[in-house]
């Protein structure tokens, strides 16, 4: 394929090389001549282990161009890769002037230049962008710059994964590959580029997916990245106060893959609770406090935590109605466990502001509560007996708004039987039928 990748920084002069390496006929693009010059004479513009080489071996094939006339690169090309910078504006959002000027500039070359023989060029966004860019800047920037009679552009989202150091194993060894677009021609197209990956060793597939959800997925990596390194480094603040090597405790954390590092926590969805997590990151926030440190990532946790539940509270104040249904009372299904439920906390607040509230849970018995998840259900809730019940139809029976996180049978044959106007989520595990009822919403999606 012909492949014209606008901007040669780490990004694009690493795609373009490896896209080149791999066959095809690659032109990158760039306003610097800093970048296009060492590009010409067969070396890499940035410094990136194995780059230059690889670059070398483009140009000397003829597989790999350079150049600041994007009509050169666009000239019967199939596919438009663009890597150009997303730099911070000074109050924090996402400056996409480069990207606008890019996809303009394709959409004005493509009137002057042969166009490829399938009728159809893509123009994939391959830097980090805020959700909606797809869908709606280049969008715009196209209806004001329509292409010429016998041409059709195809719109994605490709974001890329690569650490700079070590950006030429990152690109052969992505964790995925994934196109966000509502154009399946472009799924395809992209699928025959990266066709030398999803048919190596190493079995990737192209996963096609929601624009906005591929736009949304680099954020997240880098987000969560972010968060691990600094959630290590708070623990070494507060262990270090200890005579704890905390390198030694988080080379024994990583080994626990079933909880620690794995998909296990990272679903949406609502407040966490129970004996153990409040309690625990109380204790080290006290810790951090007696030793004069600040952790303010783990404090963030429990502030955040605590707008998960005032969030749902606010949407049911936002709504019409004073009914309320609660299905689900424990903090988290096959169990009793009330303590520092944040469905207990839910229902006391809703109390506390007059609404009706009537609760159901397959397991909970206010007869068979003991010790501690006795105490704390009676100090939040002490009429629990007058409003459970342990029938979801009961439960239901009247509700302007249930809000559910029991995912057992009873609870989703009743709730599908009867919905009531609105119908939260809290568990994102409902399943699809629940998911379809008229007036449904998601807790975080």
């Amino acid at each position: 394929m012909k492949v014209a990748v606008f901007g040669l920084g780490y990004v694009g002069s690493v795609t373009a090389a490896c896209l080149a390496a791999a066959g095809h006929d690659v032109w990158g693009v760039d306003v610097d001549t800093a970048k296009v010059g060492p590009i010409t004479e067969g070396h890499s513009p940035v410094v990136e282990p194995g780059l230059d080489e690889l670059v070398a071996e483009g140009v000397t094939g003829g597989r790999l161009h350079a150049t600041t006339d994007p009509r050169l690169a666009l000239d019967r090309a199939d596919v438009s890769l663009i890597c150009v910078g997303t730099p911070s504006t000074p109050a924090g959002s996402t400056d996409l002037t480069y990207i606008k000027r890019a996809v303009r500039d394709i959409a004005e070359a493509a009137h002057v230049v042969v166009p490829p023989e399938s009728g159809f060029h893509s123009i994939v966004i391959r830097s980090t962008v805020p959700p909606g860019t797809v869908d709606e800047v280049v969008a715009k920037v196209l209806a004001d710059v329509p292409p010429p009679a016998g041409l059709t552009f195809g719109t994605a989202m490709c974001p890329e994964f690569l650490r700079e150091g070590s950006g030429l194993a990152d690109f052969y060894d992505p964790p995925f590959v994934v196109v966000g677009t509502q154009f399946p021609a472009v799924g395809k197209q992209l699928a025959e580029l990266f066709a030398f990956l999803t048919n190596s060793s190493l079995g990737q597939e192209v996963q096609v997916v929601d624009v906005r959800t591929a736009e949304a997925l680099k954020y997240a990596c880098n987000a969560f990245h972010a968060t691990k390194v600094s959630f290590a480094n708070e623990m070494g603040r507060i262990f270090r106060n200890y005579g704890v090597d905390s390198r030694e405790v988080m080379r024994l954390f990583v080994q626990d893959t079933s909880l620690n590092i794995s998909p296990y926590y990272l679903k949406p969805g609502f407040a966490f609770g129970g004996s153990c997590l409040p309690k625990d990151l109380r204790s080290v926030l006290h810790l951090a406090r007696m030793n004069d440190t600040e952790l303010p990532l783990l404090a963030g946790t429990l502030a955040t935590n605590e707008r998960s539940v005032s969030d749902v509270v606010d949407r049911v104040i936002a709504g019409p109605g004073r009914e309320v249904a609660l299905l689900g009372l424990s903090f988290k299904v096959s169990t009793d466990d009330l303590r520092e439920s944040p469905n207990v906390e839910l229902a006391e607040r809703l109390i506390g502001k007059g609404y009706n509230l009537r609760i159901y849970d397959a397991i909970v018995n206010p007869s068979r509560l003991v010790g501690a998840n006795l105490r704390h259900v009676e100090s939040k809730l002490p009429h629990l007996q007058r409003v459970l019940t342990d029938d979801p139809a009961q439960a239901l029976r009247g509700a302007d708004v249930a809000l559910v996180s029991a995912t057992d049978p009873a609870a989703i044959e009743a709730l599908l039987a009867a919905p009531p106007a609105r119908t939260i989520d809290l568990s994102g595990r409902l399943g699809d039928a629940v998911e379809a009822l008229h007036g449904y919403e998601g807790v975080g999606w």
